[in-house]
This record gives C-alpha cells, structure tokens and sequence, in this order.
C-alpha cells in the first residue's frame, strides 16, 4: 500500500471555496454560447443546426469519458486535474476566439468539454477532503449550484462584453478568467492523496465492471440524462427564444440567467427536503411534471403566448426542476454496488447527463428548423420528462427492496 494511505485529511475551508470556484469557472464556460449566437449567426453564418451543435459540444468529451475520468482522476490527483482542467479551459477558448469558421470553433468547443471534465467531476472527491464530515452535506449542497451559478454569471456579464466588443473578445476574457482561477488553486488548494482504491484493493477495471453492472446506477444515471438534457434545451436556447419575441440582448440574457440561477432554489432545496426525511421519489415526480408543464408553456405556444408568461414558465422549469440534481446525487451514493465504486458511479451519471447535453439541443435545433417553429420543442421534453418519471419509479422500487 502507499504510505500516503495514512495521510489524514487536509480541512481547508479556504482550499473548498476554491474548488467551488473552479466549478463556476467552468461552467460560465458553458454558458458562454447562448447569449453570442445570434451574433455568431451573423458574423459566422453559423445555422441554428450549428448553434445546437455549438452548445453542445462542450459535453462530447463527457458523453466519451466522464466515467474514465472519474476512474483516472486518483492516479493523476485531484487537485493536478483540476489544475489541468483550467489551463486547457484558458488555452482552448484562447484558441476559440481567434478561429474564424465554424468547424474550427466547434473543435475548441470540444476541448472545452475536456476541460470542464477535468475540472468538475473529481471536485466533489476533493471537497470531500477538504471540509470537516459535519460541513460536507452543506458543501455539496454549495457545490451542486455551480452549473446554475456560472451559467448565469456568463448570461449578465456577457451580453454587455458582446455589445461594447466583437465576439472573440468574450472567449479571451473567459480564458484569462480561467487563468486566474488556476493560480488561485495552485495557491490555496493543498495535495491530498486519494487511497479509497489503493486501500480496498479493487481494481479500477473491477470497479468498473460492478458500476456497470448496478441497475441503480443505471437508472439514477439515465435520469440525469433526462433532466439535464431538456434543461440546456430550454436555458440554452431561451435567449433565442426572446430575441425572436423581440427583447434586446442584454434583457435576454439577463432574464435567462435569473432562470439560471433559480436552479440553485432546487438544489438546496432537494437537500432540505431529503434531511427532513421527504422520500425521494415524491421529490423527483413534482420536479419531472413540473418541468414538462414548464416546457409546454415556453415552446408550445410559440409567439402567441406572452412574454411574461413563457419567463414565468422558464423560472419555474428551471427552480423545481432543481429537485432533481440534488435528488439523483444523493441516489447515485446509496445506490452504488459498493463504497468504492461510489466515485466511479457518479463519474458514469457525469457522463450519462453529458450525453443527453450533447444530443438534445441539436435534435431540438433540428425539429425546430426543419418545422420553422419552436411549437414542437416541447414534444422532446414531455418525452423526457416521462421516461424521468418511469426511472423515478424503478429507482423507489429497488430502495423499497433493500
């Protein structure tokens, strides 16, 4: 065994804010694209079908490798994969800005997916590291809110950057911003060896193997997919969505990140919910059928609904639909084939909710271009939304079982 094995862990509360950070980092990464593609549109000549790609693709290395990642991240340490995570995220939208076709930022693109992957799915291990055991459920309740909080930080601040300077300008920023962030956790973030594996004696292959043979795991990971792919489709594209009824950039994308950001209600709110002993399922069914009546009122409608009406929609798909990450983390810990594949498991919901990110706003780019209205969106969520709900099921029968 190596002697790091007893190494106790390192408690730095600083040390956790900073991996937080990276996670938001990371994610403003993410929610970059939506509010530049009607400018992208028009400078790149890029088609909608190409928006959808260009949203997505960040989530392609994930949907490949998240669960590989997961596997590897001990080896490599977490905190060098972070680190790592960083730079390529810098380097790569550096490289993003200066491209001036379409297939060339989509590549970028790409390497940004590897990055965010690199960043996000090994932070949970090390905060678990970092903060005292009496902290963590709170931690992790923080933690869950770093997609909804970098998203919506790239949805205020970047229409302004858009507006006073060409595109590119907005990819450079967010390079030096994931700069800055890389040395703040060169700084503060200490080593801490990862032994669960190396103590256990399993294999990284035999973890595997026992991950992919859970039904459990499978099933909390598939619900991932099915929440997360529809809730891109609609903060992705809501922008759009105002800009064609007529609002301004700025308001767009400021009214999409206030939708953002209310995913954090749901998140911490599943947290309070689970500790107060609601069941799981219960929470995850009002958050599916909340989210596909939500979606019905954003697409359906089209034009003929009212602004104020399709926002509050959008709000309240993206607050209660919250329910759900809070929810499906927690599974993914009680319904993993053994303690230590508990990492290896949640690397595989990574890469199941990335998978469902890469295809879903294309398919929704698609219906929507080839019908020339977005009327039939909402066909993708309730489909979504319904295979959520038989998931959510099967996930309550197999812990009623136990």
């Amino acid at each position: 065994m190596n002697s790091s094995a007893a190494t106790p862990p390192i408690r730095s509360p600083k040390a956790a804010a900073w991996v937080i950070v990276a996670g938001v980092t990371a994610a403003m990464h993410v929610g970059k694209v939506p509010v530049a593609i009607p400018i992208l549109q028009q400078q790149l000549g890029m088609t909608l079908v190409e928006a959808g790609m260009l949203l997505s693709m960040s989530q392609f290395a994930g949907m490949l490798m998240a669960v590989f990642v997961g596997m590897l991240a001990d080896g490599m340490g977490l905190r060098r994969s972070v680190l790592s995570g960083l730079v390529l995220m810098a380097v790569s939208s550096a490289l993003g800005g200066l491209s001036t076709s379409v297939p060339v930022l989509l590549m970028c693109r790409t390497l940004e997916g590897m990055a965010f992957l690199l960043v996000v799915v090994p932070a949970p291990a090390l905060l678990r590291q970092l903060v005292r055991p009496e902290r963590l459920a709170q931690t992790m309740g923080i933690w869950g809110a770093f997609m909804p909080a970098g998203t919506a930080t790239s949805m205020i601040v970047g229409p302004w950057v858009l507006g006073a300077f060409e595109w590119s300008v907005w990819w450079w920023v967010l390079s030096c911003v994931s700069l800055l962030c890389a040395w703040g956790v060169w700084r503060q973030v200490p080593f801490v060896p990862v032994t669960s594996g190396q103590a256990s004696g399993v294999s990284q292959s035999a973890r595997l193997m026992q991950t992919w043979r859970n039904p459990g795991t499978w099933w909390v990971a598939l619900a991932f997919g099915m929440y997360s792919s529809q809730w891109l489709v609609v903060i992705g594209f809501f922008p759009t969505l105002l800009h064609e009824a007529g609002l301004g950039a700025a308001s767009a994308g400021a009214i999409t990140a206030g939708a953002s950001l209310a995913n954090i209600i749901g998140n911490v709110g599943a947290g309070q919910l689970l500790h107060r002993g609601v069941a799981p399922h219960k929470v995850m069914t009002i958050a599916f059928v909340t989210m596909f009546l939500g979606a019905v009122v954003v697409f359906a409608g089209g034009l003929a609904v009212p602004v104020a009406w399709r926002i509050v929609a959008a709000m309240l798909f993206s607050a209660v639909g919250g329910l759900l990450p809070g929810s499906l983390f927690s599974l993914a810990v009680r319904l993993a084939p053994s303690e230590q594949t508990v990492s290896t498991s949640l690397g595989w919901t990574t890469q199941m909710s990335m998978t469902g990110q890469f295809l879903m706003p294309p398919i929704a780019a698609w219906l929507a271009d080839t019908q020339g209205t977005w009327s039939y969106t909402w066909l993708l969520n309730a489909a979504s939304c319904s295979l959520g709900l038989v998931l959510v099921l099967r996930m309550h029968r197999l812990l009623k079982a136990r």
